[in-house]
């Protein structure tokens, strides 16, 4: 997989390339720290995957995703989106724009590269992931992220916690798609659990406020790596880290 890593943390870049050159599956074919450089690398090396930050200088992320169809590209790339923002607007946005993947910063680098690996992949529908994972011996990520639950004091008897664990289940076998809570996992469960998309959204809510209120709230800003913040974090950012920690306990 030849991989473009666009970011304007010269660092975070320098980090990622000597990371990929240790996998042998994996190569970084270049690296840009602004939008409209981005632009020009993708059309000149044409990548297989784009690890595309969205806060940069002349052009920001989503210019770039606003611009990719006018390249006029014979194959376009996956995009791997790294954001410190889960804003739930944010990442209707990224689904809008044809975002294949995002990924909260901070990051694990395995958890990206297993990511990465999952492309060379045929795609299915998340249903048939789940379906996967609970046919293949799922007893330990479950055990995990139950503790994980556990640990962070979300209520066991809200119908919620049932439905976070099944949501992290998924997004642990998947990666966390942009788009996943309201288009495929909300209807998933709720076809489950026999009740509605907007029910299993508000249980979720319910008991990620009631573990925020009478919980682990420390322990919830340490997962969502929101320690100096005082706002319960939204569903997407709360699965999608518990789906990165119990991925990386799983391993």
């Amino acid at each position: 997989m030849r991989i473009l890593v666009v970011d304007n943390n010269v660092e975070l870049c320098r980090l990622l390339r000597e990371y990929f050159a240790t996998q042998e599956d994996l190569t970084m074919v270049g690296e840009a720290h602004d939008g409209e450089q981005a632009l020009a690398l993708i059309g000149e090396l044409a990548p297989d995957v784009v690890i595309l930050d969205i806060t940069m200088p002349h052009l920001d992320g989503i210019g770039v995703l606003e611009r990719l169809d006018s390249l006029s590209l014979a194959r376009r790339p996956r995009i791997i989106v790294l954001t410190a923002f889960g804003r739930d607007d944010l990442i209707a946005r990224f689904t809008e724009l044809g975002v294949d993947y995002f990924m909260l910063k901070p990051f694990s680098l395995q958890v990206l590269t297993d990511r990465i690996r999952q492309f060379t992949q045929p795609r299915v529908a998340i249903g048939q992931e789940a379906a996967a994972v609970h046919g293949g011996a799922p007893g330990n990520l479950e055990a995990a992220i139950t503790r994980i639950l556990h640990k962070l004091g979300v209520p066991p008897h809200y119908k919620g916690f049932a439905y976070i664990r099944e949501a992290v289940m998924m997004c642990a076998a998947t990666g966390y798609l942009s788009g996943t809570l309201t288009k495929e996992l909300y209807p998933a469960l709720a076809h489950k659990y026999n009740t509605t998309p907007g029910g299993v959204e508000a249980a979720i809510r319910n008991a990620i406020v009631a573990a925020w209120e009478n919980g682990n709230r420390d322990g919830i800003k340490e997962l969502c790596s929101q320690l100096g913040g005082e706002r319960v974090p939204t569903n997407s950012l709360f699965i999608a880290k518990l789906a990165e920690e119990a991925h990386a306990l799983h391993k």
